[in-house]
C-alpha cells in the first residue's frame, strides 16, 4: 500500500512551479486536448463500489497505457516526465490531474479548485472501464454510475469535447468536435443541436447526449448559457479527478504553513511559560 503523500509546505511549492511549467508546456505544444485526456483516463476507471481504479497516476504503467482506450496517450505521459524530472515530490497522480486542470485554464475555461495529495498505485485496472464511443446512453450510465457520478456530470464532463479532434488511427473517428478546437467554451453544445449540417464530428455516445431527455435538459441549458457550463463543468471536473481520492477539506498554503509553524512556537512557549510559573511557586511555598 502507497505511503500518504504529506503535503507540506515544500510540496505545495513544488505544485506552484510545476503549474507554472505546465502552463508553458501546454500553451507553447498546443497539447491541452491531451492533457485533459489523460486526466480523465487516469482518474475514469474508478469504481465506487470496490474502491478500485481512479486517479492514482496507475496509467503511467505500460500494462494500463497500452488499453486501447488510452491508444497516444504516451505522448502526453512524455510530456508530464518533463515536468515530473524537475519536481521529483510530486505524485504521478497529482501531476497529471494538475495538468489536466491546468489545460482547461490555458484554453479559456473555467477555473478547477485542485487539492494535492493523491498516491500513487502500480495497481493497474483491467481494460474495459472507459466509455466506448460507439455505444449509447444505458452504457454511458453504466460507466459513469460505476465511478459515482450523474448525469448532469455526464453532460458537463461530455463539454470537454469543446476541446481537441478524434483520431482514426487510436479511436476510429476522425475530425474535431467543433470549429476552434484549442478554445474552452460551450460550442460543443451548440454544434450539438445544430445536427448534421455542419459537418463536425458526432460519435454515437454524442448522438446519445440528445436521444435521452434528461441528458438533453442539460445540453439544451449549457448550449444557451455558457456561464452555467462553466460552473457545472467545473464542479463535474473536480469530482472526476479526485475520484479514489479522500480529500481533507482545505490545503494547506505555503502562507498557512508559516501560520501554523509560528503558532506551533507560540502553544510551545505558552506552555513552557505556564509551567515555570507553577514550578517556582511551588518552590515559593516549599520556602
Amino acid at each position: 500500500m502507497a505511503l500518504p503523500v504529506v503535503v507540506d509546505a515544500e510540496y505545495l511549492k513544488e505544485v506552484d512551479k510545476a503549474r507554472r511549467d505546465l502552463r508553458a508546456l501546454i500553451a507553447n505544444r498546443n497539447c491541452a486536448p491531451i492533457m485533459v485526456r489523460l486526466a480523465w483516463h487516469d482518474a475514469g476507471t474508478y469504481d465506487v463500489n470496490t474502491k478500485t481504479g481512479g486517479a492514482n497516476g496507475s496509467i503511467r504503467n505500460e500494462e494500463e497505457y497500452s488499453h486501447g482506450a488510452n491508444n497516444g496517450l504516451k505522448k502526453a505521459l512524455d510530456f508530464c516526465e518533463e515536468v515530473k524530472a524537475k519536481y521529483s515530490k510530486i505524485t504521478y497522480a497529482d501531476l497529471y490531474q494538475l495538468a489536466g486542470v491546468v489545460a482547461i485554464e490555458v484554453t479559456g475555461g473555467p477555473t478547477i479548485e485542485f487539492v494535492p495529495g493523491r498516491r500513487d498505485s502500480n495497481v493497474c485496472t483491467k481494460e474495459g472501464r472507459l466509455p466506448d464511443a460507439k455505444l449509447g446512453v444505458p452504457h454511458l450510465r453504466s460507466i459513469f454510475y460505476r465511478m459515482g457520478l450523474s448525469d448532469k456530470d455526464i453532460v458537463a464532463l461530455s463539454g470537454a469535447h469543446t476541446l481537441g479532434r478524434a483520431h482514426e488511427e487510436r479511436s476510429g473517428f476522425e475530425g474535431p468536435w467543433t470549429q476552434d478546437p484549442l478554445k474552452f467554451d460551450n460550442s460543443y453544445f451548440v454544434e450539438l443541436l445544430k445536427g448534421e449540417t455542419t459537418g463536425l464530428l458526432k460519435l454515437p455516445t454524442d448522438k446519445a447526449l440528445l436521444d435521452d431527455p434528461e441528458f438533453r435538459h442539460y445540453v439544451e441549458l449549457y448550449a444557451k448559457d455558457e456561464d452555467a457550463f462553466f460552473r457545472d463543468y467545473a464542479e463535474s471536473h473536480k469530482k472526476l479527478s479526485e475520484l479514489g481520492f479522500a480529500t481533507s477539506s482545505k490545503p494547506i498554503s505555503p502562507k498557512d504553513g508559516t501560520i501554523l509553524a509560528q503558532s506551533a512556537v507560540g502553544v510551545v512557549v505558552t506552555a513552557a511559560v505556564v509551567i515555570l510559573g507553577y514550578l517556582y511557586e511551588v518552590h515559593k511555598r516549599g520556602k
